[in-house]
């Protein structure tokens, strides 16, 4: 729906600065995503850390004309530099974000169809994704795009509702108390669906019933709410709320309650359920059998059932369910190109998020852009409209190529840019059989498309296989984890270097750098001048700093502007003397004083003499001083660790007094961010956390990494026989071996074999039988139903790295940068 941006200032209460008269069909608030910008209207909003408002003359140069902004910002942006002209609109209110929300809610409450509101811990995505596999085909459904349910994502959703809307689906997530309320007034749901109630995000509540009762806010006015009756905790906590909701609490062991599941059979690759609903009995299957899918599909279920879909509909429906792939996988592709894998769904709302990532993982690569996109299916719109909308997509987002398979986007072939490469195609099967594939080279591929195309046909085809063994990398965990420390600073001004040094603890230092660069890190830091070469040829812009400088790099450093650390007299003075013979002044080094670690630094008694020879020159110049605590992370050293503060804070205020302009000062790392918050100073850095670890206890926080691979070949071995090298493999019992192809070549320490250890094949543990070899072990899977081909996970979610190095009594740093670089990796966002 459009909006004249008169209506939009009188909705929200804002103040209109500007007489440019338009109409508004998109909302953005980053400025990274921009499409339409002349349709656009761009919320300002500010974090602790940025504002939004800082983008605004760079969205007026591309196009924008009309902003939110808060009363602050829009002081500034008078009194500064950049001049208001009257070719576009100010709205300027309180809050930008509450303005955002407020939109929503004048938007939701034009609509009067059924909205389904989903929350809880765990599920909501998919039970949001299955709702749409088995409502869509008699209804135009708006849901929440991906994971689109914090206090920024709901009212972007919510605005996706438009005139032909038969039904809304729309998630809610909250981290803290107080949350649901804005949620609640903008998604206005008339079903209520609560998943179940985890540790996620605990750390924000007292307690479970306290964010189960936080999240129950939603349900206030629902028609109805629907959850697990079975769960004491949550049937307690609707209980107390006085919901004046009608309740469909489904339940396997009270046949009292209105949906009665009377029986669950799991089988080998699917579960039978029985229910009992007003009465009539009926089954259906779903091709699953873990738990969690069971009880999403029962949620499901009751949704379904209320919206009277009849029975023999959910069963048909219920057994071609499709598992959801809720992130993006980045992979290597073959000729020099890079894979961005999102082929479990395509709606407009979706590839548009789709082709926003694909443009910031190929911006300064060099590479061009192609997208691969099948028909987009069940949206309600004529094939004319929608495609017209894809090609407004396409254009804006700088797509050089593009590849439709289906028969409707071919049909609308006239409608994308002549001035893109263009290819079209029937179906898979004609793609796959060209040799337009074979043809691509040097670019970033968007595989777009629904599960009906089968385009995981086309990313087998253009991946690169290099080994069977992979480590996968969650993104999204590890910007969970930076915002975990980040929530941590007792001030929001308060700067953070992270760690992406040995290739980023293992993960790949670029995508690693990419990602934390997108999230405004104020520093990254390096252990060699190579390393940090290496992220600005491929595009990183960031801060860099050098951890270990070599004397023989100091031109590497100049070139890419890499600051180094500088620990003693002679390296200083070496820099001092290469920064004049190249004309170089003020170039920004840190300062390191040694307070206990005496592995590097200048002692605090040097300061004087340090400070002589930094003032008698200006090659360089002190960006900062730090130090490095030797024992944060355990309480037996806390009356050393303090000592080593004192010392810092003495030694870092004889050095700024001595200098007119600011010296940042840190020495927390990732423990003393925690338990030392007194001593975060200017800055901190973060490392081993960023990755998921905490220092502290081991304790996993969101983990970053996975490493699996798949199982080669499985045999009998009798009970007599060995296994391995050096018949080191000795059996207690007729045993099914099975192989998997990784060893100590590819970071598999042999510590871990003969039985020392375990990996986990379908969620059970096997463990490594005999010596673990260069490139292959060998693990028991006896008493596990398994089959060649199934992964084989050596550590991740359900398998902590700590595991490993507690049974190689090392630390996780050590695992995790012995993982080689043969082992390919695989970045997703969630």
């Amino acid at each position: 729906m459009s909006y004249a941006i008169e209506s939009i200032a009188k909705s929200i209460g804002a103040r209109r600065v500007g007489e440019y008269e338009t109409t508004i069909d998109w909302l953005l608030t980053d400025s990274r995503s921009l499409s339409f910008p002349e349709e656009t209207l761009f919320f300002a909003l500010a974090t602790k850390r940025n504002s939004g408002a800082r983008y605004i003359p760079d969205l007026y140069d591309r196009g924008v004309r009309n902003f939110v902004v808060s009363e602050e910002d829009f002081k500034e942006i008078e009194s500064g530099e950049w001049r208001v002209e009257s070719s576009l609109n100010f709205l300027v209110v309180p809050n930008p974000l509450k303005a955002l929300q407020k939109l929503a809610e004048v938007h939701r409450e034009k609509f009067k169809m059924p909205v389904i509101g989903i929350t809880g811990s765990n599920g909501k995505t998919i039970v949001k994704e299955w709702l749409h596999q088995l409502l869509s085909p008699d209804r135009c459904i708006v849901r929440s795009p991906r994971s689109y349910n914090s206090q920024i994502g709901v009212p972007l959703s919510v605005w996706q509702l438009n005139e032909e809307a038969e039904l809304g689906i729309f998630e809610a997530g909250i981290s803290e108390m107080g949350e649901m309320g804005a949620l609640k007034r903008m998604i206005k749901p008339t079903i209520g669906i609560l998943t179940n109630i985890g540790g996620a995000h605990q750390e924000n509540f007292f307690s479970l019933q306290e964010k189960c009762m936080e999240k129950l806010t939603l349900f206030k006015d629902c028609d109805v709410v629907i959850y697990n009756g079975d769960n004491e905790l949550i049937s307690n906590c609707v209980a107390k709320s006085m919901l004046t909701a009608r309740e469909i609490a489904w339940s396997r062991t009270d046949i009292e309650r209105p949906l009665h599941i009377s029986r669950v059979t799991k089988k080998e690759d699917h579960t039978v359920i029985s229910y009992r609903y007003l009465d009539m009995d009926n089954t259906f299957c779903i091709p699953f059998i873990d738990d969690a899918s069971i009880e999403n599909a029962l949620n499901c279920l009751a949704a379904c059932l209320y919206l009277m879909t009849p029975a023999d509909q959910i069963t048909e429906r219920m057994a071609r369910l499709e598992p959801i792939a809720m992130r993006l996988e980045v992979k290597e592709g073959k000729n020099n190109c890079v894979l961005i894998n999102d082929s479990y769904n395509s709606d407009l709302a979706s590839l548009d998020i789709a082709l926003d990532f694909l443009v910031r993982r190929s911006e300064k690569k060099g590479l061009n852009r192609t997208l691969i996109l099948s028909d987009i299916l069940e949206t309600g719109q004529s094939t004319a409209t929608l495609y017209r909308r894809v090609a407004q997509l396409v254009q804006s987002r700088g797509i050089n190529k593009l590849i439709g398979v289906g028969p409707e986007i071919s049909s609308c072939a006239a409608r994308f840019d002549a001035g893109i490469e263009r290819y079209f195609f029937p179906n898979t099967e004609a793609l796959l059989a060209s040799d337009v594939l074979k043809s691509l080279h040097s670019e970033v591929i968007l595989i777009k498309g629904s599960r009906i195309f089968n385009f995981d046909k086309v990313s087998e085809a253009l991946e690169l296989k290099v080994h069977e063994t992979i480590l996968e990398v969650n993104l999204h965990a590890m910007v969970e984890n930076l915002n975990h420390y980040r929530s941590m600073l007792r001030h929001p001004e308060t700067k953070m270097i992270c760690m992406v040094k040995a290739s980023a603890y293992g993960a790949g230092s670029y995508e690693i750098a990419k990602t934390l660069q997108e999230h405004h890190v104020d520093y990254l830091a390096v252990a060699v001048a190579d390393e940090g070469s290496e992220l600005r040829k491929a595009g990183i812009t960031s801060s860099i700093m050098i951890m270990d400088p070599e004397l023989t790099a100091f031109k590497t450093m100049f070139d890419y502007k890499l600051e180094p650390e500088v620990y003693n007299f002679h390296l200083l003075d070496a820099l001092i003397k290469a920064a004049k013979k190249e004309g170089i002044t003020n170039f920004p080094i840190h300062i390191k004083l040694d307070t206990g670690m005496h592995r590097l630094g200048f002692a605090v008694e040097d300061i004087p003499l340090l400070i002589h020879c930094l003032k008698n020159q200006s090659a360089v110049i002190p960006r900062s001083v730090f130090s490095h605590f030797v024992g944060s992370d355990s309480p037996q050293f806390d009356a050393f660790t303090r000592r080593q503060i004192e010392l810092f804070e003495k030694g870092s205020q004889e050095l700024q007094a001595a200098f007119p302009h600011k010296i940042l000062r840190h020495i927390c790392n990732t423990a003393g961010i925690e338990r030392f918050p007194g001593a975060q100073f200017d800055m901190v850095r973060l490392g081993i956390g960023l990755y998921g670890v905490s220092p502290i206890d081991n304790s996993i926080i969101h983990n970053v990494s996975t490493l699996k691979t798949t199982i080669l070949q499985i045999r009998d071995v009798s009970e007599e026989d060995t296994v391995g090298y050096s018949r080191m493999g000795h059996l207690t019992r007729p045993s099914r071996i099975a192989a998997i192809p990784i060893g100590y070549a590819d970071g598999l320490n042999r510590h871990l074999g003969r039985g020392n250890a375990y990996c986990l094949v379908n969620g059970k543990k096997a463990a490594y039988v005999g010596n673990i070899c260069m490139d292959v072990c060998m693990i028991d899977v006896t008493d596990i139903d398994c089959r060649e081909g199934d992964q084989a996970i050596i550590f991740g979610d359900d398998l902590p790295i700590t595991v490993l190095s507690d049974k190689l009594d090392t630390i996780p740093y050590e695992v995790l940068t012995s993982i080689s670089t043969r082992v390919k990796r695989v970045y997703y966002q969630e």
